[in-house]
Parts: structure tokens; sequence; C-alpha cells
């Protein structure tokens, strides 16, 4: 059985990381992009992604305090931001701290350069 692999923590990317040299056009791209699209198309969301892009290490209750929305809302625009891959969430003891995705953030804005 593999072992078990943690996470990386949140943070700019590595150093020896590869560029992404996926397309920006043709229907996989456009699917990609209507996913990710989708995820940030409530301003709340985007609220989320601004405040983590912000900080330089995971978030974990912080979020709540930030949004005029109760914690059962913020969890599920963190589910949302989640499933699409722009965030991810790492345990902490009894709570999860969050983070962005800087590989799949970068994604998302070659994606919208190339309309």
């Amino acid at each position: 059985m593999p072992a078990v692999q943690p996470a990386p923590a949140c943070g700019p990317a590595e150093p020896g990381e590869k560029p992404d040299l996926r397309p920006v056009e043709g229907r996989g791209a456009d699917e990609e992009l209507a996913l990710l699209a989708k995820a940030v198309g409530h301003p709340a969301r985007v609220q989320i992604l601004r405040l983590l892009v912000r900080r330089e290490s995971c978030v974990c209750g912080d979020i709540v305090d930030e949004l005029p929305l109760a914690q059962s809302t913020v969890s599920q625009h963190l589910k949302v931001l989640r499933d699409a891959g722009l965030i991810r969430g790492e345990i902490d003891g009894p709570r999860v701290c969050y983070c962005v995705e800087p590989r799949a953030l970068r994604r998302l804005r070659a994606l919208v350069g190339s309309l």
C-alpha cells in the first residue's frame, strides 16, 4: 500500500515547478475556463480568493471574520472553490486551513487572458 503524501504547504510556487504548457484554446480549455469561471462567479468567492491571495500562510477561522456571511455560507463557498481546484484545505487539528492553489490561479489567469 503506498504511503499517503501530505499536501504541500501553502505558499508561492516551488522554484523548480515546470511551466503549464496546456493549450488555452480549444474544447478542453473552454470547458476548464467555464468550470473555473463558475467557481468565481459569486462575489463572496471572489472576496475569499482575494483574501487568500493576500495572505502568505494558510487561513483558518479568519475567513468568516472577514465576510458578512454565516459560517455555513462561507463553508459552502469554500467547498465550491476547493472542488474547482482553486484552493486547498489542510487539516490543522480541529479545523481546516485554506490557501490558494497557485498553479490553478495561474491557469485561470491564462485562460481568461486568452479571450
